[in-house]
């Protein structure tokens, strides 16, 4: 592949969102189904982990749950996927985690299922697990400059000190790196976490303060497609890529 050990051949795909952002697109399918440049989000990211050589996927599923495991189904390529069931309660990104977890090695890629990005030299998976150090680290984020953030408007969420450790933007200020929605996990990160729905931003919060969230800068592109207005600007781009 790419001449380094990937640091887990698992990934979680985070998939359960209601994708209100992304109405109407989503009145009638989950957001992971809705399509850029000819294939679905969800695909885009699959086939990402599947070129890396991430072999099995823990997918979340809550809303229209049928059409995604459905979409699962009819895929002939890998990763290999096997869905966590969030239909009876949407546990957020932290919550589903946890509810994943016993389908989950102690080390594994997550990533949320509307990523849609370009690789740099290497590919994301192996960027991050060349990095990754599991003595040092509870999660190892992937973060972007602005420059590389398409469609992107806000203000960042993290600044990097000279090792890579996070600290996050200060109310009222500009950061350079914004999360991509892709990081490793270890499962330490997930000790004594809150019952029912929580965002990661919680299990972030303590390991920020514990010294032991890291982060690296993406060397290829990302994209920013949360809502409708974001899908012509991302096809142009790919199809200049």
């Amino acid at each position: 592949m790419n001449g380094a050990k990937l640091a887990s051949d698992t990934a979680m795909v985070l998939s359960a969102g209601l994708g209100k952002r992304m109405r109407p697109l989503t009145a009638t399918q989950p957001k992971p189904l809705v399509r850029v440049a000819g294939k679905s989000l969800i695909d885009h990211a699959l086939d990402k982990l599947d070129a890396a050589g991430v072999e099995k996927a823990v997918v979340n599923v809550h809303y229209l749950a049928d059409a995604l495991e459905g979409h699962f189904k009819a895929r002939h390529k890998g990763p290999q996927v096997t869905v966590s069931d969030e239909r009876a309660q949407l546990l957020e990104t932290g919550g589903g985690m946890v509810k994943a977890a016993p389908l989950l090695p102690e080390t594994f890629f997550c990533l949320n299922s509307d990523n849609i990005w370009l690789d740099g030299p290497v590919d994301v998976f192996h960027e991050l697990s060349r990095a990754w150090d599991p003595e040092a680290m509870d999660a190892l984020l992937l973060l972007v400059s602005h420059p590389r953030a398409m469609n992107y408007r806000g203000e960042g969420d993290f600044h990097l000190d000279a090792v890579g450790r996070v600290s996050r933007r200060k109310p009222g200020r500009v950061a350079p790196f914004i999360y991509s929605g892709i990081q490793i996990v270890s499962k330490r990160l997930l000790r004594d976490a809150p019952e029912g729905p929580f965002s990661t931003n919680i299990l972030w919060n303590r390991a920020i303060e514990e010294g032991r969230v890291f982060g690296i800068s993406h060397t290829g592109l990302w994209f920013e497609v949360g809502e409708p207005g974001a899908i012509k600007p991302t096809e142009e781009w790919l199809t200049r890529a």
